[in-house]
């Protein structure tokens, strides 16, 4: 079994934005179970200082060299179940109140990740794998290989690199080579590091892993092509034989009709059709649509974003309004997504709701109460909301791509096999055409919808299957 150390930018129970978060919640305690030590370091951000600070143990302290002059770091930790959490403290670089979106933004990871690296030296931890999450910790493996490489200790380290989002890769200016990142220059003209004229920390992850994972066997496939490759296609296939596709999963234990707190009523297999009913009926209550426990209510939940799809959404918002569902939609994003579904309410009262914004016991509730749950993704890495969906029985209604292929089978009318719908081309068309077929089948063939309901929540969405797969990853590297 392996000793193993997360570095990531966020995650939960501590602070969360995005699927990250959700991930390195998650798989750590998953991986715990099957055997394995685990760990996991974070900034210690504003949020995390105001609500947990009285939980933390203090570790050590030390200095760090950024931008030619000493600066302190300290480094404390907390346990939760059999996962032990490391924080990297320093005021000015996260204690602010958003987790990213700031100029020296390429200069607060550097930090991080130059934290993280001399901590296992102050701490004498030595982990067998240092698994590193997104741009922002995609330095780490860089740094150690050319900044360490006369310490046998660091140089056994092996190191896995996860891409969550391709998207955001992390590139800034030539002058943090070394100011921030203390690298030398010859790196940076051999062309190991740099990217479009500049620095890449996504670039440098990929490169200097020894094993590059994405979290969905389709997406693995979809970023070595210009399509979904963002301009990293090239390097990608440089490694794309140790590039693996290892689908998320999701906490079951706080994603679970049967427990959850923050729906009003609770249900499993066999309540099903009664618990679902309630909640649909509160849904309606709670977001003034209109009292009707026969309507086909499609749920919507999501960052508002034209990589979620919703362009689709606003080229046939007169289709959507005419057709006999309700529409509950939960998010915050691109405005032009926003001013489109707030006059959408607006002209349909009772009928179409539109919370702005994000509201993490509504998100439950709208899984739980809803029917069809709507999620038209231009590119999907994995996507979660899928697999919280299925665990509602609400069935998933997607495009195929990425981690929605992967998990959503579509309904076949003949076999009655499949957990969902799905259509191919990013086209509002076949968006509207299968809109029309789930909605066809929810009204006129009601027996085949149970048989799709009941396929849902038999769907494993749980981290156990993942969690071997990232353990027979890390086997080939111990």
């Amino acid at each position: 079994m392996a000793s193993i150390l997360m570095a990531s930018a966020e995650g939960l129970p501590f602070v969360k934005t995005g699927g990250l978060a959700d991930v390195v919640g998650s798989l750590p305690a998953a991986l715990s179970e099957m055997g394995h030590e685990v760990k996991v370091v974070l900034p210690l951000y504003k949020k995390i200082a105001e609500k947990n600070f009285q939980d933390l143990t203090y570790c050590t302290s030390f200095n760090i060299g950024m931008n030619y002059k000493d600066v302190p770091v300290t480094i404390y930790s907390q346990t939760i179940g059999k996962v032990a959490y490391f924080f990297v403290q320093h005021q000015g670089y996260f204690e602010r109140d958003a987790l990213y979106g700031y100029q020296d933004d390429g200069e607060r990871f550097a930090f991080f990740q130059k934290a993280v690296i001399e901590m296992l030296n102050r701490l004498n931890y030595w982990p067998n794998i240092v698994h590193c999450h997104d741009w922002q910790t995609g330095m780490i493996p860089c740094m150690v290989r050319e900044t360490r490489s006369g310490d046998p200790r660091y140089q056994r380290i092996k190191f896995v690199y996860t891409i969550h989002n391709l998207l955001f890769q992390g590139n800034f200016g030539p002058e943090m080579v070394d100011s921030c990142l203390s690298l030398p220059w010859y790196l940076f003209d051999n062309g190991n590091i740099r990217f479009d004229g500049g620095v890449s920390f996504m670039k440098s992850g990929i490169l200097y892993s020894d094993k590059v994972t994405t979290v969905s066997p389709t997406y693995a496939q979809e970023i070595l092509t210009p399509q979904f490759g963002e301009h990293m296609e090239a390097i990608l296939n440089m490694r794309k034989y140790d590039l693996w596709g290892i689908v998320n999963g999701i906490d079951t234990s706080l994603w679970n009709p049967n427990t959850d707190p923050t729906i009003p009523f609770n249900y499993n297999k066999v309540t099903l059709a009664k618990g679902k009913t309630e909640d649909k009926l509160a849904l309606q209550r709670e977001l003034g649509l209109n009292q009707d426990p026969n309507v086909m209510l499609v749920g919507v939940v999501g960052r508002l974003t034209y990589q979620k799809g919703f362009y689709l959404m606003m080229e046939k918002v007169q289709q959507l309004a005419e057709a006999p569902i309700q529409l509950a939609i939960l998010g915050t994003g691109e405005d032009a997504i926003q001013n489109s579904f707030r006059n959408m309410e607006n002209n349909n009262k009772g009928k179409v709701c539109f919370y702005q914004g994000y509201n993490e016991d509504l998100a439950h509730r709208i899984y739980a109460g809803s029917d069809l749950f709507l999620m038209p993704s231009l590119f999907e890495p994995c996507g979660l909301s899928q697999l919280c969906s299925l665990r509602y029985g609400t069935l998933p209604l997607v495009r195929e791509t990425g981690g929605l292929k992967d998990t959503v089978n579509p309904y076949n009318e003949y076999d009655k096999s499949g957990n969902g719908f799905s259509f191919t081309n990013y086209s509002s068309d076949e968006l509207m055409a299968t809109m029309y077929n789930a909605i066809d089948v929810y009204y006129n063939r009601p027996e085949d919808w149970k048989t799709l309901v009941r396929n849902a929540l038999n769907t494993d969405v749980s981290w156990e299957n993942s969690a071997k797969v990232y353990s027979q990853l890390y086997g080939q590297l111990v």
